[in-house]
């Protein structure tokens, strides 16, 4: 007889939506936290930035959404939507095959309504706090959120993790950084470009940056375009997961820590793979173990797999910061998460299509979002 639990899941971006909607079809009663007032997660653009331009100062006031305005998809839609809910209708309004991030956000209210999600999600909720009830045993956690600056509490026999990896600023460690005197930007905080112009106009008389190849320019700002850290200010476990380098651990193939597994759990943590897709594979995974259909393995088995796959990245000298890429083996992975949920492997089309973009996105100074024709290409050459 299959399990029903009740299960948290933080976030209502895209992983958050999609780990509901399989918690909820198979029986599981739900409570989705979102902070924000609108469900969408990274895509829902913020015009405001936070006062801190490098979110450094661990008292700003903190804005979730890395998104510019004019930000377009840097995947084309044949590769977004989930495999019974596709991302190819243009019914929205923009019909470019790389939409700009309202479409997405059309795509995820859409999907929350026909799904029956809206119910489901806390609005301007944010989690404070998570941490098992009681640490001998798994089987409870306890999750302390704040509304309206009033806190509660809540009791799950399960949570799932979906608060997405776009937000805390990872900086590059620059040496001389510390003494240059222009103005520094992380790209959390940009939203317009107007802000920016006719600055090669003016020069700081130290204001030289100098390239690694022996090129030299003069600026006044330094945009740090150095991605982010994986961020989860609210998970309380003493330390059994933690993130060392942008290294979130220790987790069974990117979703489950052997020490809390199944009752914790993470979505949408690896990248360079197609991400949708990839999300919708870990959730119906997570949603079969809470439900008892499918079985972890062993503590030690899962942390044996952990340390096997560290062992293998330090062998072919990838560094601990790209432990969740999962590039070259993200069809690899995709493949192994359909096998346990019993769907087939991903589809030949979306693998060329995917490896067709990996192929132009390398080619510098290309604008392949406008340029290259897909659906003619599809025609061609599938």
């Amino acid at each position: 007889m299959a399990r029903c639990l009740k299960v948290a899941v933080i976030g209502a971006g895209v992983s958050g939506l999609s780990a509901a909607r399989e918690l909820k079809m198979e029986g599981h009663r739900v409570v989705v936290y979102e902070k924000g007032d609108r469900l969408g997660g990274t895509w829902l653009y913020d015009p405001g930035a936070e006062t801190d331009p490098l979110s450094l100062d661990s008292d700003r006031e903190m804005v979730h959404s890395s998104l510019y305005l004019s930000l377009r998809t840097n995947h084309p839609r044949h590769l977004m939507g989930f495999l019974d809910y596709p991302f190819t209708d243009r019914k929205n309004g923009d019909s470019r095959n790389f939409p700009g991030h309202e479409e997405v956000i059309k795509f995820g209210e859409d999907f929350a309504r026909d799904y029956g999600l809206t119910e489901l999600i806390r609005l301007n909720t944010e989690v404070v706090g998570v941490e098992r009830v009681d640490e001998s045993r798994n089987e409870e956690w306890k999750v302390e959120s704040r509304r309206k600056g009033l806190r509660s509490q809540e009791v799950f026999e399960a949570v799932v993790v979906c608060n997405g990896h776009c937000t805390e600023p990872r900086l590059g460690k620059i040496p001389g950084i510390e003494k240059w005197a222009g103005k520094q930007v992380h790209s959390h905080n940009y939203r317009v470009p107007q802000p920016f112009r006719d600055q090669i106009d003016y020069v700081f008389e130290d204001g030289r940056v100098a390239f690694e190849d022996g090129y030299s320019v003069r600026a006044d700002i330094i945009f740090h375009c150095t991605g982010y850290k994986y961020h989860f200010p609210f998970l309380k476990t003493n330390g059994i997961v933690s993130i060392d380098d942008n290294r979130v651990g220790p987790l069974y193939k990117h979703v489950f820590p052997p020490e809390f597994g199944p009752c914790l759990s993470f979505v949408g943590i690896p990248y360079q793979v197609i991400l949708f897709h990839m999300i919708e594979l870990q959730s119906k995974w997570i949603a079969y173990v809470l439900s008892g259909k499918l079985l972890l393995p062993s503590k030690e088995e899962m942390l044996a797999d952990v340390q096997q796959h560290y062992c293998h990245m330090e062998e072919v000298g990838i560094p601990k910061h790209h432990t969740h890429r999962l590039y070259p083996y993200e069809f690899e992975y995709m493949d192994w998460l359909a096998d346990k949920v019993g769907l087939p492997p991903v589809e030949e089309r979306l693998k060329v299509i995917y490896n067709q973009l990996c192929e132009i996105g390398r080619i510098p100074g290309k604008r392949f979002r406008d340029e290259w024709d897909i659906d003619k290409w599809i025609q061609e050459a599938i």
